[in-house]
């Protein structure tokens, strides 16, 4: 894994804008940056990155197996009681799943190290599947790149693969996200065209113009009703909506299906670690409640967590990270060595819930920046990358998108 200098290919940005990439460029700051880019080996790749992150996508089907028996880690993950059944039943029924992205550290030598999984809404995918391969085209056309060079993305033709694969051909599917935000829209465009493209129909309307028939079916903003709809909205806000009374009666299929609210949540990484204690690709999590409780003595964590907490003491008071079970960009993590609070993010969106406790795990630096790997699932095999950077130890929202390459 090195990180290399390379000419930014004439007029992109003006390519950029053309192809609806309109935030390439964010409050003045660069969010995509081809002025250097991140070189792998094709044993980095598929050794300590798309095999393990499908072997964790199937360590975390397996979580979810346990947690939707299991009122007490249902509650601890945050999901309203009142939607127990709502996520058993989409997993029991076998709800089909379509995306996600994994984030790890790695710093070229492996093994990658699991920090969260963004199973819901993960967004970017514009960037990973389309962008950045425009950029590989044009650099090996431009000379820049050698022949022979590649990159690890077959995101898109795993999406269209994986549309066909769960829906009858010649069907409906709508796609809904926040008026006004390019990036979502970017991310929300980008499903749409692999629906197409594998003989679906897609048809976009804003979030905020969702209705409800009077029969309780939900509407799109010409009053269709909407058979199958992708929401880049994610689970836990949608739990907490006025229209989640509505969700089990609306016959509506959703993607993601709502048993990935109990996979979008840092909720996953105390019960994976476990499940699976010493997983290479794993990282010693807790949640907060249970290590109070265990470090007051009071016998509020069961035997079995005391033990597991009692065996990761040591490495997680030398260094942990506090997160909300819910949060994103970043936001309202903590960053604890020595005792005290070493980083912390400006943004407190998130801070008022219940949090988890995760080893840290240093970011490997390159010329001043941290990258994080993102692994993109498509169904339950790892099919690309992405990478982010940050001058900040905290991976934030502007964090600058950079692409990659292949070299043997």
């Amino acid at each position: 894994m090195k990180k290399i200098k390379l000419p930014e290919r004439p007029n992109w940005r003006d390519q950029a804008t053309e192809l609806g990439f309109t935030f390439a460029d964010m409050h003045g700051e660069p969010y995509w940056d081809e002025t250097t880019a991140y070189q792998f080996s094709l044993r980095q790749i598929e050794e300590d990155i798309e095999d393990p992150a499908t072997e964790l996508h199937a360590m975390c089907r397996d979580a979810v197996d346990q947690i939707v028996k299991s009122e007490e880690l249902l509650e601890k993950l945050g999901i309203p009681n009142a939607h127990f059944d709502l996520i058993r039943n989409s997993w029991a029924q076998g709800a089909p799943e379509l995306y996600g992205r994994f984030d790890l550290a790695y710093d070229g030598s492996g093994p990658a190290k699991m920090l969260e999984y963004n199973a819901d809404t993960p967004t970017s995918l514009f960037e990973s599947a389309s962008y950045q391969w425009t950029w590989l085209e044009d650099q090996l056309r431009l000379g820049v790149l050698r022949a022979g060079d590649d990159q690890f993305n077959g995101i898109h033709e795993a999406l269209v693969t994986r549309f066909a694969q769960v829906f009858e051909s010649g069907m409906d599917v709508h796609f809904t996200a926040a008026q006004g935000n390019a990036e979502d829209y970017a991310t929300v465009e980008m499903l749409g065209w692999a629906a197409r493209e594998a003989g679906l129909g897609a048809h976009y309307f804003d979030l905020e113009k969702l209705g409800v028939s009077q029969d309780g079916q939900f509407i799109d903003d010409q009053d269709r009703v909407i058979g199958t709809l992708f929401k880049l909205y994610p689970w836990e806000d949608m739990l907490e909506d006025e229209f989640a009374k509505h969700i089990q009666t609306s016959e509506c299929d959703f993607i993601e299906p709502a048993w990935k609210a109990v996979l979008s949540n840092k909720g996953i990484l105390p019960v994976l670690w476990s499940m699976f204690e010493n997983h290479p690709n794993l990282l010693p999590a807790f949640f907060k409640s249970d290590i109070d409780q265990a470090l007051q003595g009071t016998g509020g964590a069961s035997p079995a967590v005391a033990d597991l907490f009692a065996r990761a003491q040591d490495q997680l008071t030398k260094a942990h990270v506090c997160k909300p079970i819910f949060s994103r960009e970043g936001a309202s993590i903590s960053i604890f060595e020595g005792g005290g609070v070493t980083d912390k993010s400006s943004n407190s969106d998130y801070a008022r819930h219940p949090q988890i406790v995760q080893a840290y795990q240093p970011l490997p630096e390159f010329d001043g920046f941290r990258p994080v790997i993102g692994a993109w699932m498509v169904g339950t095999a790892c099919a690309g990358m992405s990478i982010r950077e940050d001058k900040s130890r905290i991976t934030q929202d502007l964090s600058r998108f950079k692409p990659h390459f292949i070299r043997d």
